[in-house]
């Protein structure tokens, strides 16, 4: 970060400062990491009220706190009171991206926004010198402390925006004001929230008015709910003078892919084409799915008018964040693809079909994927089945939704399928990792302790 002005700082939160002026060099919303040239922001999370903590962040040398309460401040501090941190640090935030001249990508979807910011991450960085949204730090904390992050060494920058209900990718885009936005496709994450995958669309289609002039929106032109926004650009909020660039498997898109040959565990191959000519490339994470991360990065590559060789050599380069697609050796000859970020019945299917690919005997270790709602047993034996549908050997299933995926898996005539309500139970069967395993389900479950096991073997 920058140093700011504390006066300007609270005229971009949009509050009053009182104390003395003085420099902020860095923002943190944990009271146990500030300094001398921090700004403490105290937010009230479910857990925790950051108000609770101003005097800690005192103690420990803050030289500035964003408060929505009236607080005492020490003689030589600052403070800066507004009604809502947490607006109040977008806010912030959007001003602090307005001090950059740089070419942003925003990045949102229902299924794979995160390893399509790494991949378009790695391609941009064959040109510029790129920040990127650290791990998932991509709601209204982790947003503003990625654009914070920005200093004058960074000639781009890739920000991923999650959400679970309607505009907060709004509020998100509103700071983050990208030049490009991706939106990768409309799943059925978070459906319990927004009620129907139109829903979804209209909660992602929210980081479209905020493109700037001049930008482009990348979207996935073979999801048939993105599909609606050809012909009611307006509708959805594109603005005027932004360009959509489609990206999918048919010729008709801007850019597209051909000659797709899966790889198993080792990735996939294939042939992109683009406005500027065709490469061919070997994306090093498996799975057909990951071609359309690809097709994105190289539309964003051509949008900032790179090389073909450059882009192609970005996309060959990557690598994803952890526990997602990642392959684990282990000593006793057993491969482990560990996907168990988070899960959502499209990406456990995508899962599916990439251990379907591999050799020799092939489990699945499934667990529960949450906020689907009403649709949540259908989901899960609709995943059981597709597993037996993709001739897996055997499959254990782990959570509240165990039985309906088992149920889905025996009706599509598997017969290796067993059911744990725990983490702890699965572990405790004494399961011994063959083959090729796939861990996968929402993040909540915990599916890092079944990696950790299973790298004991």
């Amino acid at each position: 970060m920058i140093a700011l002005n504390i006066s300007e700082a609270a005229r971009l939160a949009e509050g009053k400062m009182i104390g003395r002026d003085g420099i902020i060099k860095r923002v943190s919303t944990d009271s146990r990491d500030v300094d001398g040239d921090c700004l403490f922001a105290a937010i009230k999370g479910e857990r925790f009220d950051g108000h609770d903590f101003v005097e800690k962040a005192w103690e420990n040398g803050a030289a500035c706190v964003l408060s929505s309460r009236e607080i005492t401040v020490p003689e030589g501090k600052s403070a800066i009171i507004v009604e809502d941190t947490r607006k109040a640090l977008l806010a912030l935030a959007g001003g602090y991206r307005n001090m950059f001249d740089i070419p942003v990508c925003a990045v949102t979807g229902s299924v794979g926004k995160t390893t399509t910011k790494d991949i378009i991450a790695a391609v941009l960085s064959q040109k510029y010198s790129v920040l990127k949204t650290s791990g998932n730090f991509n709601n209204d904390i982790g947003v503003p402390k990625t654009i914070f992050s920005i200093g004058e060494e960074h000639t781009a920058a890739v920000i991923e925006m999650g959400m679970n209900h309607r505009w907060e990718i709004d509020a998100l885009a509103s700071a983050v004001t990208p030049n490009i936005g991706v939106i990768t496709n409309v799943g059925v994450s978070h459906i319990e929230n927004l009620g129907s995958r139109d829903g979804i669309l209209a909660a992602k289609c929210e980081m479209l008015p905020h493109i700037r002039r001049g930008g482009y929106a990348v979207l996935n032109g073979d999801d048939d709910m993105l599909t609606k926004i050809k012909g009611n650009e307006s509708l959805y909020g594109l603005p005027a003078g932004v360009k959509i660039l489609w990206y999918g498997m048919s010729p008709e898109m801007d850019v597209y892919a051909e000659n797709i040959e899966p790889l198993g565990i080792d990735g996939v191959k294939c042939v992109i084409h683009t406005p500027k000519g065709a490469f061919e490339t070997v994306i090093p994470v498996p799975g057909r799915h990951m071609v359309y991360n690809a097709m994105a990065a190289a539309a964003v590559g051509v949008i900032n008018d790179m090389e073909l060789e450059d882009i192609k050599n970005g996309i060959e380069g990557f690598s994803p964040t952890g526990m997602r697609m990642e392959r684990i050796a282990l000593s006793n000859g057993a491969v482990v693809i560990d996907d168990s970020y988070n899960a959502n019945p499209v990406s456990v299917k995508a899962a599916l079909d990439v251990l379907a690919s591999c050799d020799g005997k092939k489990y699945a270790v499934l667990g529960d994927m949450l906020e689907l709602g009403t649709f949540a047993a259908e989901m899960h034996r609709e995943v059981g089945s597709y597993a037996a549908e993709k001739n897996i050997d055997g499959l254990a299933a782990i959570g509240a939704h165990s039985a309906d995926i088992c149920a889905g898996a025996s009706e599509g005539g598997m017969e290796n399928v067993t059911g744990y309500l725990t983490v702890d139970e699965f572990i405790g069967s004494g399961f011994v990792p063959e083959g090729t395993v796939l861990i996968k389900a929402s993040h909540s479950m915990n599916f890092g302790r079944i990696a950790d096991y299973f790298k004991t073997f």
